[in-house]
């Protein structure tokens, strides 16, 4: 029986594997990208979504198969690792999902929204419920492809639109890592205050916007006890995890920041063993998105500012 199943991104199985075996959960198959477990769900940070609620269903054609998931909710979002052709018939007899880009900050949609795959021509796996509001997991964003100096800032939409808050006008934000802008972009374009930290300099274009102020530091030189209170905190210094993991809990135990989002940059192997000591930390999520690569991203909000990870359906019904 699979009690549940996890999406990795393309070229992340083995993290997905890893990080599923070291907290217990065994995987039986592979579908595609797909991991199928006899377990109960739990959380999984290298799964793009998680099927919480699977369960197989006889299709011995495409008019069933259609029908069968008519027959449970409206709203579905396919998985086509194998059997392409069948898969795409199946949807066309679906109520369309129009899982169109987002334009920051937008908020992630609020329909509810399921998941499903064929695991043979005859026979498909459906869950109702997944805790990823878009499409397998991946939310796409309408680009800024002049303003940006990197296109690191896409990783920043995902995660803020994630954790359901963002800057506000007049909020304050340090920048860790800066150079050259693109988070600092980010979150200028948002109207609040930000300070950029890093010893190269910001593209010009981004150290001129309004609100943007630089110092040529050292993201690790700061002490947070002495730094004016914040309302953000924003690193994607390129270190060794370990190196994030202490400059995190300095600041957490100053209490110099209400929020906090990170990077988490794997130089090499995965370090699973850090990844989860970050996860322990209280109020903490992490996740890897569809915009990251060898890496996760640490979002720890105050308690004024409660998000959640990932709303309990999503995608947006075609009208």
């Amino acid at each position: 029986m699979i009690a549940a199943c996890y999406l990795a991104a393309e070229g992340f199985e083995a993290e997905l594997a890893e990080e599923l075996r070291r907290g217990g959960r065994r995987v039986a198959a592979w579908h595609g990208r797909l991991a199928l477990s006899p377990d109960p769900p739990g959380p999984a940070a290298w799964a793009l979504d998680t099927w919480t609620a699977p369960r197989e269903v006889a299709a011995p054609s495409v008019k069933a198969a259609a029908d069968a998931l008519r027959a449970i909710q409206r709203n579905w979002a396919g998985y086509a690792a194998l059997h392409h052709r069948r898969s795409a018939l199946v949807a066309e007899r679906l109520p369309p999902v129009k899982a169109r880009p987002l334009a920051f900050p937008e908020p992630a949609p609020a329909a509810h929204l399921g998941a499903w795959t064929l695991l043979a021509p005859d026979r498909l796996l459906a869950s109702p419920t997944k805790t990823s509001p878009f499409v397998n997991g991946e939310v796409a964003f309408v680009e800024d492809r002049e303003g940006p100096p990197s296109r690191a800032y896409l990783k920043l939409w995902e995660a803020l639109t994630r954790i359901g808050r963002h800057p506000m006008p007049g909020e304050t934000c340090l920048d860790l890592g800066a150079a050259p802008g693109g988070w600092t972009w980010a979150i200028a374009r948002l109207g609040a205050r930000v300070t950029a930290v890093d010893k190269a300099p910001l593209a010009p274009s981004v150290a001129a916007m309004p609100g943007v102020t630089m110092r040529a530091e050292s993201a690790f030189g700061l002490d947070p006890l002495r730094e004016p209170a914040v309302d953000w905190l924003f690193s994607d210094v390129i270190c060794y995890p370990a190196r994030l993991l202490a400059l995190v809990r300095r600041w957490i135990a100053a209490g110099t920041a209400r929020h906090l989002v990170c990077t988490i940059k794997f130089q090499g192997a995965t370090d699973h063993a850090i990844a989860a000591e970050f996860a322990a930390i209280p109020g903490a999520v992490l996740f890897h998105g569809a915009h990251n690569k060898h890496e996760l991203m640490f979002a720890r909000l105050g308690e004024d500012g409660a998000g959640v990870l990932q709303a309990p359906g999503g995608g947006v019904p075609e009208r």
